[in-house]
């Protein structure tokens, strides 16, 4: 795995989240019993816990199992989620952020597959807003690649089920990168609200 600069991937997740109109927040998302300002939510959660992953700044932030609670938005969610975007970012530039160990989702982990975890969640979940909402979708190339990489080496998990992942949704080997990816990832590419 190779640092990737998730800086342009957290920059189209930020702007996807600005365009999110009030009257969008209760409307479903492709992650089931999740509403769009849920997703926001867990989306502001992991980057403050990928955030301190990157730090090594160990704790409640990144104890948290991420399944333990619906995630929701708070007043300040439309300052304070592009904030946390950039503050992942800039901890993810760091060489030593992928190095050594690491832990996310109470999880330890080397600090190298945390990024491709954390390039998974925002490109993966910049799909989910943008599906949910309506919203023109492309990522950036090197978050999806790296995404794509790590989708496809956990595919044949046989844990899978029981953890971050629903069972693969078969996609055609031509499809575009991002379907292959949502599929990869347990959603359907052709989930409409």
């Amino acid at each position: 795995m190779t640092m990737v600069d998730l800086g342009p991937q957290t920059r189209i997740v930020a702007r996807l989240a600005e365009s999110v109109t009030d009257d969008r927040l209760t409307g479903p998302t492709p992650c089931p019993e999740c509403a769009v300002r849920n997703l926001l939510g867990h989306i502001q959660m992991l980057s403050v816990a990928f955030r301190d992953a990157a730090r090594k700044d160990l704790g409640t932030t990144t104890d948290t199992n991420p399944t333990a609670a619906v995630p929701d938005i708070g007043p300040g969610w439309r300052e304070e989620l592009p904030k946390a975007l950039d503050e992942l970012a800039d901890a993810w530039r760091a060489p030593e952020a992928w190095t050594g160990m690491t832990r996310a989702g109470g999880v330890d982990l080397p600090g190298e597959v945390a990024g491709a975890v954390v390039a998974d969640e925002l490109v993966i979940h910049g799909w989910d807003l943008a599906r949910a909402t309506g919203l023109p979708y492309a990522p950036d190339p090197v978050a999806l690649d790296s995404a794509l990489v790590f989708l496809q080496a956990a595919a044949d998990d046989p844990n899978r089920g029981n953890g971050l992942f629903g069972p693969v949704v078969p996609v055609p080997e031509n499809a575009p990168l991002l379907d292959r990816a949502v599929g990869l990832s347990g959603r359907d590419p052709g989930w409409r609200p």
